[in-house]
């Protein structure tokens, strides 16, 4: 049967599923900024400078940390993509766009500025309409 012809659901399984792919991802984005600002403030001066910079930074257990939850979201988008169309996988896999922010927010104590959240918010209500043109398009069919 041609790939196009399959009926692919969004049920709740792969919802989780996607849910979790997100939350890695929010994972891994912190261990990688954590990993970046572990050497402090660090100025790259020679060339030998950055192989101080890099080894402090393999050092750090939130690189590595940051890796596995990226090859963990690798396996698990795999899964997810084998079971839904990429095009409603995506735009139901936005929930990053909110927590990244957010334990940016918590945990780096970053600044996000009121006309940021309003680019979030477009954001979302772009992926809203994708997702909802997608249904629109299975009832069509």
């Amino acid at each position: 049967m041609p790939i196009n012809m399959l009926k692919k659901k969004l049920t709740l399984n792969i919802l989780l599923f996607l849910i979790l792919t997100d939350l890695l991802e929010t994972l891994t984005q912190y261990c990688f900024k954590r990993a970046a600002i572990s050497p402090g403030a660090f100025t790259v001066y020679r060339a030998a400078d950055i192989f101080v910079f890099l080894r402090m930074v393999f050092s750090s257990p939130y690189l590595w940390i940051g890796i596995i939850s990226a090859a963990m979201i690798f396996i698990t988008w795999s899964g997810i993509l084998a079971k839904i169309d990429l095009s409603v996988a995506v735009p139901v896999a936005s929930l990053s766009y909110i927590t990244v922010p957010l334990v940016s927010i918590i945990f780096l104590h970053e600044k996000v500025s009121f006309l940021r959240w309003g680019g979030i918010f477009f954001i979302l209500v772009g992926v809203i309409s994708v997702s909802l043109s997608t249904k629109d398009k299975e009832s069509l069919s």
